[in-house]
């Protein structure tokens, strides 16, 4: 570990979700994109598109609600081998082939993110039990600079563990947003969200109505309205709590516009700029 301060030095964070992963051309577009992206970074996949169709071809129900899967016994091994195993290993070898030198990562390796069991929630008045699905609890920033520093670049799956040798099922925007608070004190943090539209919309249909910067203010009146909703929802709560956590800047885009200068920016209130 490098004692000298890194603060000022750079260091982006890549978050792309399970429709991406789906698609070969902005899959392939991503990872070029990705790779030519200079100095530090850390990329983080999500992958639950390819694990409801592999619960399907083992006949195990794959049961949402509110966008979340509820994950059993069945479901954690479907999530563990899919996340941890086929979609992380594809993109690291994917990412070698570009020049990278990846190391993939499950929270469990290397103790890099450790969660606690979500407790039954009220869900439209009813109880629900998401199973063995993670809170974060902590990330070793300390580790993950180590790799970086070394000239690795993590790539993260969508799992953390409880240090009681259990895995756990966890939100990739939220893997993504807890590991670049973790780094912000040690890099000036750019983190990016990539899916498939160019970000936040006032209209879902209408790719033309993107909003530029949304403040926490802007995102309590959307919400309100109904402007932002469904998934969206922990997205811009992820990407509000990391700057609020020091992240220095917050995008959502589209998977071929991820050199920053696209899409949506999620931003304090005293940094909102028209």
């Amino acid at each position: 570990m490098r004692e000298k301060n890194q603060a000022g030095v750079p260091l982006t964070i890549v978050k792309v979700g399970g429709a991406v992963v789906e698609d070969e051309q902005q899959l392939t577009q991503l990872l070029k994109d990705f790779a030519a992206i200079s100095g530090r970074k850390v990329l983080v996949h999500g992958g639950g598109r390819k694990a409801t169709k592999m619960a399907e071809r083992l006949g195990i129900e794959t049961t949402m609600v509110n966008g979340r899967r509820v994950t059993d016994a069945a479901t954690l091994e479907v999530v563990t081998m899919v996340y941890g195993g086929l979609v992380n290993k594809q993109l690291v070898a994917r990412l070698q082939a570009g020049g990278i030198n990846a190391l993939g990562l499950t929270g469990a390796d290397a103790d890099t993110m450790r969660s606690h069991r979500r407790p039954p929630v009220l869900v439209d008045g009813a109880p629900v039990d998401y199973g063995y699905v993670g809170d974060v609890d902590r990330v070793n920033g300390q580790t993950l600079q180590t790799l970086i520093e070394a000239g690795i670049t993590p790539v993260m799956a969508p799992l953390t563990h409880d240090g009681e040798g259990n895995l756990l099922n966890t939100n990739a925007d939220t893997i993504a947003g807890e590991t670049a608070k973790a780094l912000a004190a040690a890099y000036d943090v750019t983190l990016i969200y990539a899916f498939e539209k160019p970000g936040v919309l006032r209209s879902a249909d209408d790719d033309t109505s993107l909003i530029p910067v949304i403040t926490r203010a802007d995102f309590v009146r959307y919400k309100a309205d109904g402007t932002i909703s469904g998934g969206m929802l922990p997205k811009i709560e992820n990407a509000l709590a990391a700057v609020d956590a020091g992240v220095s800047r917050v995008i959502i885009t589209r998977a071929d516009a991820i050199d920053g200068q696209h899409g949506t920016a999620i931003v304090r209130e005293n940094s909102k700029q028209q």
